[in-house]
């Protein structure tokens, strides 16, 4: 009952992920992730994101919240997981036809850092109160969940400067493939799942388009929140206005969530951390 994780009550990391809105976050990060052409290739040639996007959002949805909110025991046993999966993936690069481990560090330490930035910027867009100070604490502690991934920590970045500079490093080699134009329209404009075709209420709503409409607002702002950079790299003219109006979609957003009965947004992986902390205050 005492054992509160990686992390715990005081910890940044429990205050951002606490944050519904940080959904919009994940799909931006999955908009970054697709500008790696060797990252985007193992995710095309390894994946079927695009028969089942809904579960594959779930399976990784679960996994940042154990991996974040779990015991000890649990974030460490998905860690294990993940990367004996990993391991044994394998793709070609889209250039040069060389075969490559989808366990590089280099892309580990990709999709790790576009991650976590997309969570704290979507949170500190949206309107969660983050000092500068808490924003490098943020991405300190989430070098624990670097190292379940398989990295070395020291090689993650570990401050807003150092993502910065990592992402300045990084550009040269970012470009928009084909499977990254692909995985473009499709994240904008996914299929909605099977389960609400099947429930009466929802199909109505699906004929009348109000949850695809929702849905390519929330991606809309996501695009929105991605850098000056990689929105150029998407076609987008980059201007600040555009970064402007995102920022105000996403505090939007974040009221709605917030509007919420606390069932709909609060996971078991989370209402389990907080009564493991309750446990361990009345202990105390």
């Amino acid at each position: 009952m005492a054992d509160l994780g990686l992390f715990g009550p005081g910890t940044v990391s429990w205050r951002v992920h606490a944050e519904p809105i940080l959904f919009v976050g994940g799909l931006r990060s999955l908009f970054l992730q697709a500008l790696h052409p060797r990252a985007m290739a193992g995710v095309a040639q390894n994946s079927h994101y695009k028969d089942d996007p809904w579960g594959r959002l779930m399976r990784t949805t679960i996994y940042v919240a154990t991996a974040v909110y779990g015991t000890t025991e649990e974030a460490v046993e998905a860690g294990r997981r993940l990367r004996a999966i990993h391991a044994r993936m394998r793709a070609r690069d889209p250039f040069t036809g060389e075969e490559f481990r989808i366990d590089e560090p280099e892309l580990l330490r990709w999709v790790h850092v576009t991650e976590i930035e997309s969570f704290i910027t979507t949170a500190r867009r949206a309107g969660v109160p983050l000092t500068d100070a808490e924003v490098d604490t943020y991405y300190w502690e989430q070098r624990r969940v670097a190292a379940l991934a398989g990295l070395d920590p020291s090689t993650v970045p570990a401050s807003a400067a150092e993502v910065t500079d990592y992402y300045a490093s990084m550009q040269p080699a970012l470009k928009v493939t084909r499977d990254a134009a692909e995985a473009l329209v499709f994240l904008t404009a996914p299929p909605m799942p099977v389960s609400w075709k099947l429930n009466p209420a929802a199909r109505l709503g699906l004929e009348l388009g109000g949850p695809r409409l929702a849905y390519l607002g929330v991606a809309s702002t996501a695009l929105g929140l991605l850098p000056t950079w990689a929105r150029r790299l998407y076609g987008g003219l980059g201007l600040p206005i555009e970064g402007f109006t995102a920022g105000l979609s996403a505090r939007a957003i974040r009221a709605a969530l917030g509007a919420l009965p606390r069932r709909y947004t609060e996971g078991p992986i989370y209402q389990g951390a907080m009564a493991r902390a309750a446990a361990l205050t009345t202990q105390t």
